[in-house]
């Protein structure tokens, strides 16, 4: 009878040419009245749900047209409303308010309806129908209950609780991390239903913490048994047939200079000084040699695509027997690597590059603190080598000539501290600090950087087809916007047309080093600028003034790497890779994975901040605005690399406004500023571990003062 009544209602709207008609009508032409309405409503929520039909303000039904209806993936905000971005050819794209979800969740692939009416520049639309759900699994609180129980998303995008049977409990404690699969979706006023189908255990564990963080962004964990075996399967040592067809540089002064907790080294230097310049040799393991396309090893390194580096531990794109073993250049054992032996002139302008695959002994494994004292008092422990004092000031000097030519001809070098969070034996955040970022770093950057550009030339120069580095630059509108932001710091940059030149944000940029807008500064412009990817088309690298760029110095940990390597390996016996091994299939792959493993990344650090402050709610800590938003300040402590947020509701002496193109927080009445660089004293009042916030508000005597006098007088 449904069926039959739907097609009834479907030629009934018709027959009308497409107007949309008010179910009030459709109820009065089917004589629909008393208990009967109900169902009827639901028949077109159904009719809608399939596509079949649209619904317009007011409880209107129509016909979907063509043009009404666009397929798109959809990005669901915190707040509850979405965005729908159709597919190419559709237009721009629709706002989604939370009530028109239909059921919808965050990454689903979604048919929208336009829905009469704007929000702001967005058309807004209403989802009709789900064409693919992203997610299948949820990781969550498990919270028994007594007719079923409930998982609490981690993901906050995923919505309420799902109910879970108590039927397809299995061993589940309350308050366990656990994996549910979905097995019914939620809808308008139905909750979404899951299976567990693993129980992870306590949430402060930091192994669970790891495997959480994993499952939420889909991050593979576990090697497939086929690459375990073949990774067991590799000596340890290098064989004396393997030597064939390679150089010998085992008495050159190669040394590894990485991080203290650094396992896996993937790259080692040497150089000495010419009559005429400087000769540099990178060497980089040669992985490519170890893992062959379409082998197992391959396939889960490509299913990852890059490692992924958190406090204290990391999920490795090869298993450690390659990344920590055979491939890891470790001192005073031999190793099998793809050099570049570059030539510079005096000027650091590069002369030659020639590529081989050699062996190598590496003399030293050295850090950056090591290698940062000796350029400090040119006294350290730099191994029984006595070359490698002489060999790093050479080093040191050529750092700096390739660092000003690069800065000179536009590379934007962005001064943005990142977190260092010191451990304890149990995993938990013990010291939080800004990383020093130290002239040693510099020194291996700036080698790395000569070897990448000197590869893609080479690689361009070979017809082979490659996997690019590319940083297109910034659009015209975020040009302009960001001109008059700097405009406010009585600074300024000159736009050619549309563009701009490199050499005049690398000139600003210079020009604000130790001003108080310095961190501003560079943070809008780092959100100006579009994030690098991988392509095979050759779009340049806008960031670092780069004509022709890849990536070639890690294949232990990342996959466009081991491409690289094969790539120049093909090349030097005359056999260019075919085009179909690097297509813009895996550029477009590689590098969505390379965002993935940066987001898990990002929320593992928030979550050990979270930690590290949740035993000092109540304190009180001096702080520094460090950026402003229309809802609030997010502040940054005084000695402890933390930001959280200062609600606007949390600033109660006066009404803000935002100030847009000054970035700052003005008020109405008082005319206090808040704008990024100036001191405010805070109290944290909350700190969540599943959403990663730390929050505070001011603690100030005078604002204490008149909140309690507010306080009494509403009494």
């Amino acid at each position: 009878m449904s069926l039959k009544l739907k097609q009834e209602i479907l030629q009934h709207i018709r027959a009308h040419q497409g107007a949309a008609l008010f179910a009030r009508d459709l109820q009065r032409r089917f004589r629909v009245n008393g208990r009967a309405r109900r169902p009827f409503l639901r028949l077109l929520e159904e009719l809608v749900e399939e596509g079949s039909l649209v619904q317009l303000r007011g409880e209107r039904y129509a016909l979907p047209r063509p043009a009404d209806l666009a397929n798109g993936k959809i990005t669901l905000h915190r707040d509850g409303y979405a965005f729908v971005v159709p597919e190419s050819g559709q237009g721009g794209d629709y706002f989604i308010a939370g009530r028109n979800l239909g059921g919808a969740m965050d990454g689903d692939q979604v048919q929208v309806a336009v829905v009469s009416g704007r929000r702001g520049d967005h058309r807004e639309g209403r989802v009709v129908k789900i064409l693919e759900h992203a997610v299948q699994e949820l990781v969550g609180i498990y919270h028994a209950g007594r007719g079923h129980g409930l998982l609490i998303p981690f993901q906050k995008k995923a919505g309420p609780p799902f109910e879970v049977l108590h039927t397809t409990v299995t061993g589940a404690k309350d308050g366990e991390v656990v994996i549910g699969r979905i097995e019914r979706y939620p809808l308008p006023g139905q909750a979404g239903q899951v299976k567990i189908v693993r129980v992870l255990g306590a949430a402060d564990d930091p192994a669970v913490e790891l495997l959480t963080v994993a499952h939420r962004f889909e991050l593979p964990y576990e090697f497939s048994p086929a690459a375990l075996a073949q990774a067991s399967s590799i000596a340890q040592t290098v064989a004396i047939d393997e030597l064939d067809g390679r150089r010998d540089l085992r008495d050159s002064p190669f040394v590894t200079i990485d991080g203290e907790t650094a396992r896996d080294f993937d790259d080692a230097v040497a150089l000495v000084k010419e009559a005429g310049g400087y000769r540099l040799w990178v060497a980089i393991a040669d992985v490519a040699w170890y893992v062959t396309p379409g082998s197992a090893l391959d396939v889960d390194a490509l299913a990852r695509g890059t490692s992924v580096y958190f406090p204290g531990t990391c999920l490795p794109m090869l298993p450690e027997r390659l990344s920590n073993g055979i491939c890891s250049l470790n001192p005073g054992v031999d190793r099998l690597v793809l050099v570049a032996e570059l030539t510079f002139n005096k000027s650091g302008q590069r002369q030659q590059s020639t590529f081989y695959p050699a062996v190598i002994n590496s003399r030293a494994r050295l850090t950056y603190t090591q290698v940062q004292a000796f350029f400090d008092q040119e006294i350290a422990n730099l191994g029984d080598d006595v070359r490698l004092g002489p060999q790093l000031l050479a080093m040191a000097e050529l750092t700096r000539i390739l660092q000003r030519m690069r800065q000179q001809r536009g590379s934007l070098d962005f001064e943005l501290p990142e977190a260092e969070i010191v451990l304890d034996d149990n995993g938990r955040p013990i010291q939080i600090q800004k990383m020093q970022r130290l002239f040693a770093h510099r020194l291996v950057e700036e080698f790395m950087l000569a070897a990448n550009e000197a590869v893609a030339t080479y690689l361009e120069a070979n017809r082979s087809p490659l996997l690019y580095r590319v940083h297109e630059p910034p659009t015209p509108e975020k040009l302009q916007a960001f001109q008059q932001f700097v405009a406010h710091f009585n600074h300024g940059i000159q736009l050619s047309g549309e563009r701009v030149r490199p050499q005049e944000l690398q000139r600003l940029l210079t020009e604000i080093v130790g001003t108080p807008e310095e961190k501003v500064i560079n943070q809008v412009l780092l959100r100006s600028m579009k994030q690098a990817s991988y392509a095979v088309t050759n779009h340049g690298h806008f960031g670092l003034a780069a004509d022709d760029y890849c990536h070639f110095t890690s294949p232990i940990r990342r996959y466009p790497d081991l491409v690289i390597h094969r790539a120049i390996r093909a090349c030097l016996k005359n056999k260019p890779l075919s085009v179909s091994v690097v297509s813009q299939e895996l550029a477009a792959d590689v590098s969505t994975k390379e965002r993935r493993a940066m987001a898990a990344e990002r929320d593992f650090v928030a979550l050990k901040k979270c930690q590290f402050m949740a035993s000092h709610i109540g304190g009180s800590f001096e702080a520094t605005v460090a950026s402003v938003q229309p809802f609030g300040l997010f502040v940054e402590l005084d000695g402890i690399f933390i930001e959280g947020l200062v609600h606007i509701s949390a600033l109660q002496d006066d009404h803000y406004n935002f100030e847009e193109d000054l970035q700052r927080l003005v008020g109405y009445n008082r005319h206090r500023i808040f704008q990024v660089g100036v001191p405010i004293k805070v109290r944290l009042v909350r700190v969540s571990l599943d959403s990663r916030e730390i929050d505070f508000v001011p603690d100030e005597p005078e604002r204490r003062s008149q909140s309690l006098r507010r306080g009494r007088g509403q009494r």
